[in-house]
């Protein structure tokens, strides 16, 4: 990052200074560096004491002034060591959000704000990719798109960044806007509106107002790019200031694909049509929900200035991120679809449709999907249901609601389902069904940390 003096944070932040040293020295001290983890703090950064869940940053404030740390922002009165100061707020993470746009205020270079409910992370690291081919891009690494991430990751700019691809998440409303205020993007990317969070927000329609709360933030010159293909964003037409770039598989509007042909697990063929021309290209990950990734960040390419060459590439070169749609053939003979990181209806029925054209037996070992709400009983359901549509050979359902899943794959017919309280349960009983030749699907929210169970399977002689 660059620097800022302290008290250009104090002016940022509106904090209350507490130091030892006289105030003069403390305003002119230096800040490169800010985190909320005390194992980072060098004696040049600014240390977030943030309140969360399971720990408060507070209780980590002295080890930081022992440390030697420039600053620490804080909520709560601790009295800092000579040579260091604390900036006392009524609220970290407001504050926080504050300095963030203070920063951000330092670069003018065009920021594209991303959201949705289903693929925002690797919508996110596609466009990124494609933009890549032309500029020096910061992107948000994960999925560091709260209100703590967002900060962070913009604190990341440097001066020789030429654009910024910004990630943003949210569970209820009002998130959302809070982020967009600071990030303010020229561009803003919805890459669709599914059931993510229903429980919070009560409804799709909830879910697509806050959503769009981005575009409360985006100038009128701007541009919203949408997914043509889903229900709710065709229904903006008209209605956003900003100007509409479409993608999408169903209708030919401003990006669209054709002639999709998935090559086995892994990757899938197309050709890619544009206002400026057509293009033949191969996602390196399969399905029709990856392609329209790859659209979306086409049509992002297509604001910024990128030629047709240039989007192939970012498509072509593009890494999957860890956890998200990895395909593992392993050395015991069988090959894993690793989609752990998260799931919900849409996300879980996209992967089916993979394990679906697989080679092999086709196994399903899926778990709890989270933030449901009063649906989850029947979207459980219907997963299982849709794996059993769907030709799935073998189906272990695993962890809450399993047994709703369990119950729609037999009512429609599967022949080898199993249920399990939990993945150890998976594990001493289910592994040893598994053999050479499966092709395995392995996926649930974040919170059942499956991807210990796709150790397991590799560890399957």
């Amino acid at each position: 990052m660059k620097n800022m003096t302290i008290g250009e944070i104090i002016q940022a932040t509106d904090a209350q200074v507490i130091a030892v040293d006289g105030l003069e020295e403390v305003l002119a001290k230096s800040i490169s560096h800010i985190t909320q983890d005390s194992r980072e703090v060098t004696e040049n950064s600014l240390f977030l004491a943030i309140q969360g869940e399971r720990l408060d940053g507070h209780e980590f404030i002295i080890d930081c002034f022992n440390k030697g740390v420039a600053a620490c922002l804080a909520s709560k009165v601790i009295a800092p060591k000579k040579g260091s100061v604390l900036l006392l707020v009524p609220d970290v993470k407001k504050a926080l959000l504050k300095l963030a746009a203070h920063y951000r205020n330092k670069f003018d270079i065009p920021f594209i704000g991303i959201t949705g409910s289903v693929g925002k992370t690797t919508t996110k690291d596609m466009v990124a990719s494609v933009l890549g081919q032309k500029y020096d891009v910061l992107w948000t690494q994960g999925n560091y798109n709260n209100d703590i991430g967002v900060p962070l990751t913009l604190f990341r700019l440097e001066d020789h960044h030429q654009i910024a691809v910004i990630e943003m998440g949210m569970n209820h409303f009002g998130e959302i806007h809070a982020l967009a205020e600071v990030v303010r993007p020229q561009l803003g990317l919805i890459s669709n509106v599914g059931v993510a969070h229903i429980e919070y927000l009560g409804s799709r329609e909830g879910i697509m107002k806050a959503k769009c709360e981005m575009f409360d933030f985006i100038p009128e010159d701007g541009v919203a790019v949408l997914n043509d293909d889903n229900d709710m964003l065709i229904t903006l037409e008209g209605k956003l200031p900003q100007r509409l770039r479409w993608f999408g598989l169903e209708n030919q509007k401003d990006v669209y694909a054709g002639n999709l042909e998935l090559l086995g697990m892994e990757k899938t063929k197309c050709n890619v049509h544009t206002p400026i021309g057509s293009f033949e290209t191969i996602v390196p990950m399969p399905g029709e929900h990856m392609v329209l990734n790859a659209l979306s960040a086409v049509a992002v390419g297509l604001e910024m200035g990128l030629s047709l060459e240039e989007m192939k590439a970012g498509i072509e070169n593009f890494v999957p991120t860890k956890n998200r749609m990895n395909v593992l053939k392993l050395d015991n003979g069988m090959t894993v679809l690793n989609d752990v990181y998260n799931a919900n209806p849409v996300s879980m029925k996209a992967s089916l449709d993979i394990l679906a054209n697989a080679e092999g037996r086709k196994v399903a070992i899926l778990g709890f999907m989270g933030e449901l709400g009063e649906y989850a009983p029947q979207m459980h359901k219907e997963v299982g249901v849709y794996a059993a549509e769907k030709g799935i050979d073998l189906l272990f359902c695993v962890g809450r609601l399993s047994e709703k899943m369990e119950q729609g794959a037999k009512d429609r017919g599967i022949k080898e389902v199993y249920r399990y309280e939990s993945q150890e349960e998976f594990w001493n009983e289910g592994l040893a069904m598994l053999k050479k030749g499966d092709a395995i699907l392995v996926k649930a929210s974040r919170s059942m940390a499956l991807e210990k169970t796709v150790e397991k399977i590799q560890g399957v002689n």
